[in-house]
């Protein structure tokens, strides 16, 4: 069964569908299998596969579950290209894995997702930030979809992140403080604990902590704290 990496781009999103023309402008796309939903897709090579469609990214489940199906084809790694919004409103590039391990069910989701989960962080998220990185030093952000290509291979490259354990690190999940939402206990005279403080904090942690665990099995997790 052939294994590919499923990159999904989506014309509602500036910042996804530029970056997705530029890649499709390089040499070596054709033309792939319509999936239902009128998502249209194209092949580069043996591995790697392009998803346009016209939604809002967050409005489209199970994608690679859905190519599995159309093409027998596994995906192995999914990219999505997608503008991401700071409290600080600064500019940036990035890359990080999805999830709302802080929500439970009902909650309200205004940026999609499934509640309670996080995705187990891919080996080459590391890798991909050093790249950035790199590439904001010498390109002064622009262009910004080179991130895209050098990572994924194309333009006579090999992938970024091809990474084996004896190499030493990797990069989880980032926790903004929204997503670990704390109850105040109260005034007391007693000491509070961990335990006084309500709130889904805890089950945020131990999502992400599960998810990272389960991504780099035998793996030692270490966690950052950085209070701005």
């Amino acid at each position: 069964m052939k294994m590919v990496t499923l990159v999904v781009a989506t014309t509602a999103d500036p910042a996804s569908i530029n970056p997705a023309k530029a890649l499709l402008a390089m040499p070596g796309w054709h033309p792939g299998p319509t999936l239902e939903g009128g998502i249209r897709s194209f092949k580069n090579g043996d591995s790697l596969r392009l998803l346009e469609h016209d939604k809002f990214i967050i409005e489209e489940d199970d994608l690679d579950l859905r190519w599995e199906s159309a093409t027998g084809e596994t995906v192995v790694e999914l990219f999505f290209l997608s503008r991401h919004a700071a409290v600080s409103n600064r500019p940036a590039l990035t890359i990080h894995p999805i999830g709302v391990p802080h929500l439970e069910d009902g909650d309200v989701l205004p940026q999609g997702g499934r509640p309670g989960w996080a995705a187990p962080p891919s080996p080459r998220i590391g890798p991909w930030l050093m790249l950035l990185k790199k590439l904001a030093e010498s390109h002064n952000l622009v262009p910004e979809f080179e991130l895209v290509w050098e990572g994924i291979g194309l333009g006579e490259g090999a992938p970024v992140g091809v990474w084996s354990r004896k190499e030493g690190i990797w990069v989880g999940h980032l926790l903004s403080g929204y997503s670990l939402p704390m109850e105040d206990p109260g005034k007391s005279n007693a000491k509070i604990t961990a335990d006084d403080i309500g709130g889904t904090w805890k089950q945020a942690i131990k999502v992400a902590f599960d998810a990272t665990k389960a991504a780099f099995p035998g793996g030692e997790i270490m966690a950052h704290l950085d209070h701005k």
